[in-house]
């Protein structure tokens, strides 16, 4: 039996998308990556949404794909998918098909590269090619020295001033046993904003 062609595999996932509304979340490094699976499960449960999932190498530390019910991909997929000029570019197809982009946890590295621009994994370039017009919401995630930290003030301030939404970091005691500022937001609170954008009234 031949394997799949990555190609049609792709175009099979995005063309079956059974949502008028797709939410496409981006996951990072942070020890909150292991909220994944409920935030998936949760936003699939709002009325109409599907959605899709792009790691970073370094979040599959913390969750486990067999827990998350919806189609993962990640910087492999990327390169195993464009082979000669007539493929089709992932982070491309991902942008194209995303109503909404949330970054849920935004670690401290990933930050920094969406403030400068820097887009070196299929999560990045997605940023760095998302349309401005539709809604990009990011949850800052990390200790709360590094939230602490002068440039990360900065970074935060750029990303909103790009036209994206933050859904603020919250004080709790982290798993490295600090306490302060620097956890995620609850998931309840970050599909909380997310119901907000169901309800805006498509443009006609």
């Amino acid at each position: 039996m031949q394997p799949e062609n990555p190609v049609s595999s792709l175009k099979t996932d995005l063309l079956k998308s059974s949502g008028t509304f797709r939410v496409l979340v981006g996951v990072t490094g942070s020890v909150a990556a292991l909220k994944l699976p409920v935030l998936v499960s949760e936003l699939l449960q709002l009325p109409g949404v599907d959605v899709r999932v792009v790691t970073t190498d370094h979040a599959k530390h913390f969750y486990n794909p067999a827990e998350v019910s919806v189609k993962i991909y990640s910087d492999m997929d990327e390169w195993e998918l464009w082979t000669q000029r007539s493929d089709p570019v992932l982070h491309i197809e991902l942008r194209r098909w995303a109503d909404l982009l949330i970054v849920a946890p935004l670690d401290a590295n990933t930050l920094g590269k969406i403030a400068s621009g820097i887009c070196d994994n299929l999560l990045t370039c997605v940023v760095r090619a998302w349309d401005v017009s539709r809604p990009l919401l990011f949850c800052p995630a990390m200790n709360t020295a590094m939230w602490q930290h002068p440039i990360t003030a900065q970074q935060v301030s750029s990303l909103k001033e790009f036209g994206y939404v933050e859904i603020p970091c919250i004080v709790k005691k982290l798993v490295c046993g600090d306490e302060g500022k620097g956890a995620m937001a609850e998931v309840s609170t970050i599909v909380g904003v997310v119901k907000q954008y169901l309800q805006t009234p498509e443009e006609t």
